[in-house]
């Protein structure tokens, strides 16, 4: 037998091996994870019809969860809340009366895109759902309109199973112009305006799986 052969073939065996221990593991083919945020929002507001007076909703501190669900090695499916206890309040100087606690909370399904691939980088998403305005007075009804958010994220990596994330986010909540807003027996406010914006930046650590 010709020894060369067996010396060729386990020169090749060996640098097989040593291909398989050096080369990166492959790009993982898609990716989900649960995100927790603390963010600030942006006010928005309605104008009343019969008095022209403006009511806006305050501006302040919220907090979020995202469900998101890998399809492939840039695209999510995402479930998203976002809340703040904000309140409706009348422009410029108000009495007390004219202050009134709304909680507004947001319920979207939709998705994310990566520039790059999940798990790193620049990122857009969206999502399409429902606005629920709960006010503190239990004598108000509460209020369901449909809404949507669109914003772009970026996330940074920490480790394999950590990352951070940075979002900004823009709603828009559909409202009838001529509809009440906050009715039990009467109306609050009578709303002139078709559609509620209001805007959040997020902070949040996903688990990521």
């Amino acid at each position: 037998m010709n020894p060369i052969k067996p010396a060729l073939l386990a020169l090749a065996l060996a640098a097989t091996s040593a291909h398989a221990q050096t080369s990166p593991p492959a790009a993982p083919v898609s990716e989900s994870g649960f995100t927790v945020y603390g963010g600030y929002r942006f006010s928005g507001g309605f104008i009343d019809v019969n008095t022209g007076k403006t009511w806006e909703l305050t501006e302040g501190p919220s907090f979020a969860v995202a469900a998101d669900f890998g399809i492939d090695p840039r695209t999510q499916w995402e479930i998203f809340l976002s809340h703040r206890s904000s309140a409706l309040r009348a422009s410029g100087f108000s009495p007390v009366s004219d202050n009134i606690g709304l909680g507004v909370t947001y319920f979207h399904v939709g998705g994310t895109y990566f520039v790059d691939r999940v798990g790193k980088g620049v990122y857009v998403m969206g999502g399409i759902g429902l606005t629920h305005f709960d006010p503190s007075d239990s004598s108000l009804s509460s209020e369901v309109r449909a809404s949507l958010n669109l914003g772009v994220g970026y996330m940074v990596p920490l480790g394999e199973r950590l990352a951070l994330k940075l979002e900004g986010r823009g709603y828009a909540t559909l409202v009838n112009s001529s509809s009440g807003f906050l009715c039990s027996g009467g109306c609050v406010v009578q709303i002139k305006g078709d559609v509620l914006t209001q805007g959040e930046l997020l902070v949040g650590i996903t688990a990521r799986f």
